[in-house]
């Protein structure tokens, strides 16, 4: 694909860098397509929601603008599918669309692998399954310990606004799934108390598919979007760089083809603008 190509296919005229400080695209389907590629079942009600089951009805995905909450992604799985969820993820409705996509991607890749993927549970015992496996991508690209909270160790972004806090001891399961009281939080903006945006992880959540989050997190490669549609603090916090406009595009075969049929009194290189400098001198008039 050419440069050309590639600025034509860019979703925004701004880049966003960190991306951590980018906000959500607005649009739910490139986090659905991985899953949907796989012949997930999608419906619809009748405010708006959307809906993906798995085939075997053991992961749940709801797309939620019209919910309860600001919970607009929330993704469940199941070891039975009439029983409680095994584990939930839950992104807000401000979380850039690029970080809930690539937990879609991770989590297509291990349906694809099966049960033993997806319902791996983190284990400390495990050496592929250590649960700060996930915190290793943050930790690589420079985020730090940062002073721990009671109960919480927490990893923050080099400039302070953006962190990773896993929380230690017993927490209610059903906590878990449906407020931010879980084991694992993504967040950015001023406060933890008050995120520009969110993801949460409950406490059995396969640590692959935390590392997707936290991988794309913290990619140095800065997020496209609209000015006019950045979030105030974005402005004030983010470098945001003009993205390239595409080059005009070269003559087509008929812009050719309109050039040849011109007249040649249209086309003549000898034609003289009516008041240039170099116009010809004037012809003597007729003696009276």
């Amino acid at each position: 694909m050419s440069l050309d190509d590639d600025l034509r296919t860019i979703d925004g005229d701004v880049y966003v860098s960190p991306r951590h400080l980018a906000s959500t695209t607005g649009t739910g389907d490139p986090a659905l397509a991985p899953l949907r590629d796989l012949g997930w079942n999608l419906q619809h009600d009748d405010l708006g929601n959307a809906y993906l089951n798995a085939p075997d009805r053991k992961v749940r995905l709801g797309y939620l603008p019209e919910g309860e909450d600001d919970g607009l992604w929330r993704i469940n799985a199941y070891k039975d599918p009439f029983g409680p969820p095994t584990w939930g993820v839950c992104f807000n409705d401000s979380c850039p669309t690029e970080f809930v996509t690539a937990f879609t991607t991770a989590l297509a890749a291990a349906y694809e692998h099966g049960p033993s993927a997806y319902l791996a549970a983190p284990d400390s015992r495990s050496a592929d399954r250590e649960p700060f496996l996930a915190a290793v991508p943050l930790i690589k690209r420079g985020w730090q310990l940062d002073r721990p909270r009671w109960g919480a160790l927490a990893i923050q972004s080099p400039d302070g606004l953006a962190g990773l806090e896993f929380t230690t001891g017993h927490l209610d399961p059903e906590a878990e799934l449906t407020t931010r009281d879980a084991r694992w939080q993504l967040w950015a903006g001023t406060s933890i108390d008050r995120p520009a945006w969110y993801a949460t992880a409950s406490t059995v959540t396969p640590v692959d598919l935390i590392r997707a989050i936290t991988e794309c997190v913290s990619d140095p490669a800065p997020l496209p979007r609209w000015r006019e549609e950045t979030h105030s603090y974005v402005q004030g916090m983010a470098q945001l760089t003009p993205v390239v406009p595409p080059r005009p595009p070269g003559p087509t075969p008929l812009d050719v083809q309109r050039a040849m049929r011109r007249p040649a009194a249209l086309t003549t290189s000898h034609s003289v603008p009516r008041w240039s400098t170099t116009s010809r001198p004037a012809l003597p008039g007729p003696r009276r």
